[in-house]
């Protein structure tokens, strides 16, 4: 298969509290080529009209990486680059697909040191290890724009004559890659394949640093465990390095999806606590994690729930700014103790333990029956909550769904589609009684931040608006619960 990867998309993100970095997304083709190969006629096809204007560049990069390469055999690269118009720090990493993405911080005054910004962004990956020069790489580039009859770059031919150094040896090959600009992927693999007919063969590796190093091997991966329960708690310890990333770069969602995966791997070591011995410990450690990571999404859910209906400019405007300023100071400490906690050791020696508990095995018997249980026990805490009508005993209930949902989720895939139907009833459930939860927290935070303010009239309003939210959830909840209790949904967990 040639080596292909996607190119077009171009933003900038803010890495904590430093400056925005620039992530590009790529699309290239890679080929060998011989020594005197020409580049065929592009013009007249794909919407080609010119090849003119080609650049010459030279640019001379230094790798870094661990001693194991570990950033290699996790299909990612880390240079620092001069010459060409993009001279700076960039990490490739993978993205959907064939795609990659590529993080861009402009050369700083210390070659040999790995920006911060950059380093954080593999730290789940390389742990403690140092990243170090490992390879440097000169190419001589002739670039050639390949464009349509506007003056529209669709693509860009770069030929490259590259000389690669490593422990004082030297190697010497050319390549061409062609990259995506404003073309298709049709256009893409049309210039593919008059490029093959020329003489040119698919790269012999993923990237020029992986060629110099010998194409390392990639990382092994295990197979997924029969035990279902292993399979889980695998895919929570993936959750949560995988999303490392994105939390230390301010994503909301990832902030989301790792607090999940801390919640989940938490709760299963609790319904599955005879699979695991004992995990109290490790558990403590996740729910350290995971409140770091709710300091920080719970402010930003609350402001936008609360600010929903206001608008600019709207009799609200004072109370709103008081609302906005509090929440995004708990965000922004939030954020500080977090960014600061992902550097820790405290955190790497938890995902060193995470990973010799996913790789761990276990002979307990019957473990549908702990999801059954789990479920049963959020059943009733539900019925009495309904009963006696309290708010904090609902609370309860809710987390107990919670947990019970993160059971069931653990044998659903074999469950096929009663399996599914019954994860997705809990979770419109949870959802439901979320909703009420997120109410009565509105409540009390609109108490707190209007206490001794001028504008305890509108704070009121806003209080009894959510009030109403929480009626209205109340509501809503015979539904669902019967919804979720249906027998044809969990008659095959007994």
């Amino acid at each position: 298969m040639r080596n292909l990867l996607i190119s077009s998309l171009c933003w900038n993100v803010k890495v904590g509290h430093h400056e925005h970095m620039e992530t590009a997304s790529e699309t290239e083709l890679k080929y060998d080529v011989p020594d005197g190969f020409e580049l065929p006629d592009f013009a007249g096809e794909a919407g080609i009209t010119s090849t003119g204007g080609a650049e010459t560049h030279d640019l001379d990069a230094t790798y870094f990486d661990t001693d194991e390469l570990t950033l290699l055999r996790h299909r990612r690269t880390l240079r620092r680059r001069s010459g060409g118009s993009d001279a700076g720090w960039h990490l490739k990493t993978p993205g959907e697909g064939f795609s990659r993405k590529e993080h861009r911080l402009p050369l700083n005054g210390t070659p040999d040191l790995v920006p911060s910004e950059l380093a954080g962004l593999v730290r789940a990956i390389i742990r403690r290890q140092d990243l170090k020069p490992i390879a440097r790489l000169r190419t001589h580039r002739v670039e050639t724009p390949l464009k349509k009859a506007d003056g529209t770059t669709l693509a860009l031919i770069a030929q490259d004559q590259v000389i690669a150094e490593r422990d004082g040896q030297e190697q010497r090959w050319q390549e061409v890659e062609v990259e995506l600009v404003d073309g298709s992927p049709a256009l893409l693999a049309k210039v593919g394949r008059l490029l093959e007919r020329a003489g040119a063969r698919p790269a012999a590796g993923p990237s020029k640093v992986a060629r110099a190093l010998g194409n390392p091997q990639p990382s092994k991966t295990t197979k997924t465990p029969k035990n279902p329960v292993l399979a889980y708690v695998r895919e929570q310890r993936d959750a949560i390095t995988g999303f490392d990333p994105g939390v230390r770069q301010g994503q909301a969602e990832a902030v989301h999806k790792m607090r999940v995966g801390t919640r989940r791997l938490r709760s299963t070591l609790k319904t599955f606590k005879r699979s695991f011995g004992d995990a109290q410990e490790i558990g403590d450690e996740l729910k350290w994690l995971a409140d770091l990571l709710g300091e920080v999404r719970d402010g930003q859910v609350q402001e936008q729930k609360l600010l929903a209906e206001i608008e600019d400019g709207d009799r609200f405007a004072p109370v709103a700014a008081r609302i906005r300023e509090h929440l995004d100071a708990q965000v922004e400490r939030g954020r500080a103790a977090l960014d600061e906690a992902l550097e820790s050791e405290r955190y790497l020696a938890l995902l060193d333990r995470i990973d010799r508990l996913a790789e761990q095995q276990t002979t307990e018997k019957d473990l549908l029956k702990r999801a059954r249980k789990s479920l049963t026990k959020a059943d009733a805490l539900l019925d009495q909550a309904l009963a006696d009508g309290i708010d904090h005993e609902l609370h309860d209930a809710r987390k107990a769904y919670k947990k019970a949902r993160y059971a069931v989720e653990v044998f659903a895939p074999q469950a096929g589609k009663p399996g599914k139907q019954l994860v997705d009833a809990l979770t419109d459930l949870q959802d439901v009684l979320g909703a009420h939860q997120d109410s009565v927290v509105a409540r009390e935070l609109l108490e707190e931040i209007g206490q001794g303010s001028d504008d305890a009239f509108w704070f009121g309003v806003l209080y009894g608006r959510q009030e109403q939210v929480g009626a209205e959830t109340h509501a809503q909840l015979p539904p669902v619960v019967e919804d979720s209790r249906k027998k044809k949904l969990r008659s095959w967990i007994g």
